[in-house]
């Protein structure tokens, strides 16, 4: 009788130590809450210039911050951004066709991601039409493919694989949202397929990963997009799927690298293991995106990486400028094996490669 009962005290006192963790991903103070720091971000982007890609058509960072914008604005169910983000798309149909990317390059392809989300918050089949060819094309080879791309593609890869970091968000988050718009399982074994390869190819054994092959840095938005990536594929990789364990075991022992690469301030260095490396934005807030979808699907322990994640979230705020720009961000930066060349990359305020994922960890934080 008296084990049973300890049992069952034991059992709530400990799903009430859970509450309590968990509850540090949902009270925060005045000026720190998500809807806030969502708001303030998401409106701004309605105003933004383009961030042109080679000067021609919409770049990812645009596309990103765009695709964080309608997170917010559906989870804040805020009808009013809505229709303003709407109503920007709505000049791609039409006066800024030209604008529209083209289909043959992975930071190219990545866009298709932008207009099905459009379509799965206001299933407008316009938007589902545009996006899904983006994601087709990802694994249907031109005819101009180089020997190399063809040979990605006999292997059952995406012909775009080129084996750079940031390949697993911009090739996994357009198959992803394909995926969740139509319910077919191609979109997702493709995502699945291509994550393993990258993480049997590309990881280290702390978990981390070199910017590329030949660049052996821990650069820290290139592990951002990894991270990302293999949290955002995990959200919809059905619970059965033969990779599944493969992507959580890579999540896994990437998160627990992290956790200990934190900086004292909560956020992460622009090279992930050089304490003396300044802190950089665009990467930290990608990482504290992929600790709170951690904690919030249960795949992390929240005792370990709540407090780390609202740690995180919370010196991310103080980088947030009265105009609604975040400090301290990358520039767009191409593989180069010379570490210097890290510390030296120019550091932008309101840069789009930060502003679009700080409004992931708010609609992430702001989830039920």
């Amino acid at each position: 009788m008296y084990k049973k009962v300890f049992a069952l005290l034991f059992l709530l006192s400990s799903f009430q130590l859970l509450i309590a963790q968990t509850s540090l991903l949902k009270n925060f103070p005045e000026g720190y809450t998500p809807d806030e720091i969502g708001r303030r971000i998401a409106y701004r982007f309605v105003t933004e210039k383009h961030a042109l890609h080679a000067g021609k058509w919409i770049g990812y960072p645009e596309t990103f911050y765009w695709n964080g914008s309608l997170k917010y604005a559906a989870a804040a169910k805020d009808k009013a951004l809505i229709k303003l983000l709407q109503a920007r798309f709505e000049h791609l149909f039409t006066t800024e066709k030209a604008l529209l990317p083209i289909k043959n390059h992975v930071d190219l392809n990545m866009f298709g991601s932008l207009p099905l989300e459009l379509y799965w918050v206001t299933k407008d089949e316009r938007y589902k039409e545009l996006g899904l060819p983006y994601a087709d094309t990802q694994w249907e080879v031109p005819a101009d493919a180089k020997p190399e791309e063809k040979e990605w593609a006999e292997k059952g890869y995406s012909w775009q694989t080129r084996l750079w970091i940031d390949d697993m968000y911009m090739i996994t988050i357009v198959q992803t949202h394909a995926y969740k718009v139509t319910n077919d399982s191609k979109y997702i074994d493709r995502a699945a397929k291509e994550m393993v390869m990258y993480l049997d190819e590309l990881q280290r054994p702390n978990g981390l990963f070199y910017h590329a092959p030949d660049v052996p840095f821990y650069w820290g938005r290139g592990n951002g997009w990894m991270a990302a990536g293999m949290a955002e594929l995990l959200r919809y990789l059905p619970k059965n799927h033969k990779d599944r364990p493969r992507i959580m075991e890579g999540y896994l022992t990437m998160m627990k690298s992290l956790k200990e690469y934190q900086n004292p301030e909560g956020l992460w260095n622009q090279l992930l293991d050089d304490p003396d490396c300044w802190t950089e934005t665009s990467g930290s807030a990608m990482f504290t995106f992929a600790f709170i979808t951690g904690v919030k699907n249960g795949w992390l322990n929240a005792k370990e990486y709540a407090p780390a994640a609202r740690k995180a979230w919370m010196a991310l705020v103080t980088y947030l400028t009265e105009k609604n720009q975040v400090r301290e961000i990358c520039v767009g930066t191409n593989k180069k094996n010379d570490k210097q060349y890290y510390y030296d990359r120019p550091r932008r305020t309101g840069d789009f490669h930060a502003q679009g994922p700080y409004l992931w960890c708010v609609a992430a934080l702001m989830e039920k």
